[in-house]
């Protein structure tokens, strides 16, 4: 049984040792998504993926870590939020561990997301995808996000991306009307 939780400081510190664990294979596909294919400086990911870093992160008002936990206590999947002011939700990163790719983690997590954002009366939840990312390009897409802009960056070590936003606008339930009866 697999369940969507908010990260305590336990789970992102467990979340830690086990990207860092899959950086160290080159082969790996965490690896290859993330130091690999963009030519971003492994130093700089591993400081990304510390402990640390993550626990700073997450030690923000603005930062949210989510887990996908498979018997409640293998971590599957994970994502991290940042809020945007009070209207909009940035879906920063989302990751299911190739295992467990193909199999709706993906969507579960961004399910309680959005349903998160919802309670905070969020109007949109934004995500970045590479442009020659079609996995994720699809992700966001199948899951009812548009494109809001495409744009290219400069990385802080050398080269550039085409990164696609993408939009999800966020519907709220309105409490039904209710009718007055004159006596």
């Amino acid at each position: 049984m697999v369940i969507i939780c908010k990260a305590t400081k336990h789970g992102i510190q467990a979340l830690s040792r086990k990207l860092l664990s899959s950086l160290e294979d080159k082969t790996s596909q965490v690896y290859q998504d993330n130091v690999a294919k963009f030519g971003i400086p492994y130093e700089y990911t591993r400081e990304s993926f510390s402990e640390k870093a993550l626990l700073a992160a997450a030690a923000s008002d603005k930062s949210c870590f989510y887990l996908a936990l498979e018997n409640e206590c293998i971590i599957i999947g994970f994502a991290q939020t940042l809020q945007h002011g009070a209207d909009t939700v940035e879906l920063d990163r989302i990751v299911v561990f190739p295992d467990y790719t193909r199999k709706g983690i993906g969507t579960q997590i961004l399910n309680r997301i959005i349903k998160d954002a919802r309670l905070k009366k969020a109007d949109a939840i934004i995500a970045n995808a590479g442009k020659d990312e079609d996995h994720a390009r699809r992700f966001y897409e199948k899951n009812g996000f548009n494109v809001a802009k495409e744009e290219t960056i400069e990385y802080p070590w050398g080269g550039r991306l085409t990164l696609v936003t993408y939009r999800l606008q966020l519907e709220h339930k309105r409490k039904p009307k209710t009718s007055k009866k004159l006596a």
